[in-house]
């Protein structure tokens, strides 16, 4: 006897996640998956914000520790949906089920590491979300080989393990031993993925939407550089300075962007489990670093008419423009060889050299500023001149 059609229609729509290899070569990124990358603006920013209040070195290491558990969450959600799901139900509610603990997230995720509330309430939440993400492992388990479910397996059992450190962070009395707690949480995470990752083999190749994919998350981070100069801007006193300095900060974006997207966006690395390792967790810093630098970015645009900027907003501007120059260097190498390209990662760790030297100097923040976006934009305008001399276009369409 055959299906009602709704009954049909209902299993097709509510099908099961893919297997592992089951790769949709031609994939885009969807419209869902853009939806909820708009939910990872919301918690970065609120993030940022605080970091922006208290540039020191305690604010700059909460930052971190809080934008690494963010980010290992948006790379499980990211990978799961690259990997696994679709334009069906069962993708969608999984999603938005994300989306609603996402959000739930976001209220606490301000003073997570200075609030007693609001740290158990961010420790309770990333536990369930992690909890939900290892139940959609389970999912797809049940449609892997015995090879692939084996891998799912230690996978599944990493992050329950790892759900179960920061639920029992919301017990703790005291912050600093919910922090070490955290710290444990996101040193097991990213050991278990560096581990495990190459061991998923073809299976964890990185494709074409998921390049696209993770350019798009570096051009979330790249909004929290536009929202610390409106910031600034809107803090200070908007004389001529103030604006000056403001404006030449946002040149720093523009030239992250442009060096990325012209060396790195939406190309795949080569082949070989490592190379993708390494082109995967090489954006981790990369886009911590450009988030830290939007967040330094108010401090020195409120002291513009300062003589030296203060040492706190220098280095972290500073410093971030150097390790997300780092990090880029290391993310152009894992990519095809290109004669235009050759010496770009040198240039970019040049740059970071002379941004870590703009830092020590102090200038005023002005001059700070403008020196980071020559620097950055000497990296590009070598390669340029590279790729002219050889009649190649340095923007590949």
């Amino acid at each position: 006897m055959n299906e009602r059609p709704v009954v049909a229609g209902l299993r097709s729509w509510l099908r099961p996640p893919r297997a592992h290899g089951e790769i949709i070569e031609d994939r885009t990124v969807s419209f869902l998956e853009l939806f909820y990358d708009l939910v990872y603006v919301v918690l970065i920013a609120r993030i940022a914000h605080t970091l922006a209040v208290d540039v020191s070195w305690t604010g700059v290491r909460d930052f971190v520790l809080v934008f690494t558990l963010i980010w290992i969450a948006w790379l499980n959600g990211t990978l799961y949906h690259e990997l696994h799901g679709g334009e069906d139900g069962r993708s969608r509610g999984y999603i938005f089920v994300q989306m609603l603990l996402l959000v739930l997230l976001s209220v606490f995720a301000g003073h997570a590491t200075t609030d007693t509330g609001d740290g158990r309430g961010f420790a309770v939440v990333y536990a369930v979300l992690l909890v939900l993400i290892g139940w959609q492992w389970i999912d797809v388990r049940r449609q892997d080989t015995p090879e692939m479910r084996r891998l799912a397996t230690s996978y599944i059992l990493g992050i329950v393990t790892v759900a179960a450190v920061v639920a029992a962070s919301a017990l703790v009395e005291s912050n600093d031993a919910r922090l070490v707690l955290w710290l444990v949480a996101v040193a097991m995470s990213l050991t278990m993925a560096v581990v495990q990752s190459p061991r998923f083999g073809h299976a964890l190749r990185v494709t074409e939407s998921m390049a696209e994919r993770f350019g798009l998350f570096i051009i979330i981070v790249l909004g929290e550089v536009v929202v610390g100069v409106a910031e600034g801007l809107t803090e200070a006193d908007s004389e001529t300075l103030n604006i000056v300095t403001g404006l030449l900060a946002l040149g720093i974006g523009f030239g992250l962007w442009w060096n990325y997207f012209d060396f790195v966006g939406r190309r795949v690395p080569r082949p070989g489990n490592t190379i993708a390792s390494i082109w995967l967790y090489g954006h981790f810093p990369l886009a911590l670093s450009v988030a830290a630098a939007g967040a330094g970015m108010v401090s020195l645009i409120e002291h513009a008419d300062d003589a030296r900027p203060p040492a706190g907003a220098a280095w972290l501007v500073s410093g971030a423009v150097a390790a997300a120059a780092a990090s880029l260097a290391v993310v152009t190498t894992t990519t095809a060889a290109h004669p235009g390209r050759r010496l770009v990662p040198y240039m970019l760790l040049g740059a970071g050299i002379v941004s870590l030297a703009l830092a020590a100097l102090r200038p005023a923040p002005w001059v700070l500023v403008l020196g980071l976006d020559l620097t950055l934009l000497g990296v590009w305008v070598e390669a340029f001149i590279r790729h002219a001399r050889r009649g190649l276009p340095i923007a590949e369409t």
